[in-house]
């Protein structure tokens, strides 16, 4: 089992990652010490070339007779995809959906922690929404800074997007989450990640036609 970080993997090998660690952790609470390829394939309707070919990148193979080591596989992607120091994550907008984001994330991983949230709403700020304190806008380059934050997940409205998504850019966050309708285009050096429930829904509606 390899246990040197690859130079850089492809985002959707990075995504499929965090998608067998979670299969996996279910395995492990149900008891589960090994799994084979074909069984995470099926779980996530890949064909089990494809995991092996994942895995592989990674520095791991498994035996024909017992499969992949469910602790160790969990192990080993947790040091190819986390920080070994963790990383920080705001929220910025706590609607609806900021509040269901960070109730659903808490305790999820142990490498990424939600640390503040963000909303323009004084109905909000100075309080504890859904477990974690509520700042207003204003304070984002303050407490990224007092919090070495590297992550924003940005929930605001769609008239708010651009100059909210700059306040992250000016107090140095690196990494976006974007759950807005509206595109983003960010610098060299910050990595965004856009997600827009209409075109799932359309993809959806397309294929099912």
């Amino acid at each position: 089992m390899g246990k040197e970080k690859p130079q850089e993997l492809p985002g959707k090998t990075v995504e499929r990652l965090s998608q067998y660690r979670r299969i996996l952790y279910n395995s492990i609470r149900e008891g589960k010490a090994n799994i084979y390829s074909h069984e995470l394939a099926k779980m996530m309707n890949l064909t089990p070339v494809q995991v092996r070919r994942d895995l592989m990148l990674i520095g791991y193979s498994g035996s024909q007779s017992k499969g992949y080591v469910v602790k160790d596989l969990v192990a080993l992607i947790g040091r190819i995809i986390d920080s070994d120091k963790g990383q920080k994550i705001i929220i910025v907008g706590m609607g609806n959906l900021g509040r269901a984001i960070t109730s659903y994330f808490a305790g999820k991983r142990d490498k990424l922690a939600i640390v503040a949230a963000f909303d323009n709403d004084l109905q909000k700020t100075d309080r504890v929404v859904a477990g974690i304190r509520c700042f207003h806008i204003n304070q984002i380059k303050e407490i990224v800074h007092k919090e070495a934050v590297s992550i924003a997940v940005l929930t605001v409205s769609p008239e708010a997007t651009h100059d909210v998504a700059k306040k992250l850019l000016e107090a140095g966050i690196r990494g976006i989450l974007n759950y807005t309708s509206v595109p983003l285009t960010v610098p060299e050096g910050v990595h965004l990640e856009e997600y827009d429930i209409v075109t799932s829904l359309e993809k959806l509606a397309y294929l099912v036609k």
